[in-house]
């Protein structure tokens, strides 16, 4: 559990409420993009930052968005600063860290999690905190989420250590962006050739990961060498730290866990 020790502050979150207009986004009219469905009264956007807002250790939000609804945000949302976003997801990460200090741990938070809570962010912050990684990629245990929204859809990854899906938070230093952004630009690049894609990961890796015997451990230690920095994986005990809006079925499910929370 987060103690509220204010001298471990991650100081900054940058909520990326970017991208194209998707299948979720077209169920309503005028919106850019998923991050500004509205679910129940309020965009996911706005549900997003009052998560954050209702942490002790988030002491700035940085959003960047489309320029269209910089206004909006303006008007709606406790916010610091807006940014307007780029093309790709790398270029909005991008504009959303510039002029950070590079050595201090910015929280990432996607844009589109109706749930998200006070105390959730300030667990996951804890524990990046202790960690203390480059690069820290939150994710939930399978069991976790099961006991809480068995509901709610997920792609799992089975490895030794459990069955886990991605979440909506994870933590950088600033310094650790251009790296990454090449790694992206790798993975993109050879994602559809199996063997490219292997000859990057790693054979070894691929191997114990489709037989179930990959551990977090190493899967942290081959994304740090393949980086060239330090990599950690964040395990949350919050399940709304999963919880996301990726499907147009997902919109309904969100609707009922904000009536219910």
């Amino acid at each position: 559990m987060a103690t509220g020790d204010t001298t471990m502050n991650v100081r900054t979150a940058v909520v990326l409420a970017g991208g194209p207009q998707d299948e979720v986004a077209k169920l309503q009219a005028g919106v850019p993009n998923k991050a500004f469905l509205t679910i129940a009264g309020k965009t996911l956007v706005e549900r997003t930052i009052e998560g954050l807002r209702a942490s002790h250790t988030v002491d700035r939000v940085i959003v960047v968005a489309p320029l269209s609804m910089h206004e909006f945000l303006r008007k709606n949302v406790a916010v610091d600063e807006i940014r307007t976003d780029g093309v790709k997801i790398r270029e909005s990460l991008r504009n959303g860290l510039a002029g950070l200090p590079p050595d201090d741990l910015v929280l990432i938070a996607a844009s589109d999690m109706p749930i998200l809570t006070g105390a959730a962010v300030d667990d996951f912050v804890e524990r990046a905190q202790r960690a203390d990684p480059d690069v820290g990629y939150g994710c939930l245990e399978k069991s976790v989420h099961l006991v809480r929204f068995p509901d709610v859809p997920h792609t799992w990854a089975p490895l030794r250590d459990g069955t886990f899906c991605g979440g909506g938070l994870f933590v950088i230093k600033p310094r650790a962006l251009p790296a990454l952004e090449h790694v992206i630009e790798q993975l993109g690049a050879v994602r559809k050739n199996p063997l490219r894609l292997a000859s990057l990961l790693g054979w070894k890796t691929l191997v114990r990961f489709a037989l179930r015997r990959l551990t977090i451990a190493q899967a942290e230690a081959r994304a740090s060498q393949i980086l060239g920095h330090s990599v950690r994986a964040i395990v949350s005990p919050y399940a709304q730290t999963a919880v996301n809006v990726d499907r147009i079925t997902d919109v309904a499910l969100a609707e009922r866990l904000v009536q219910n929370v």
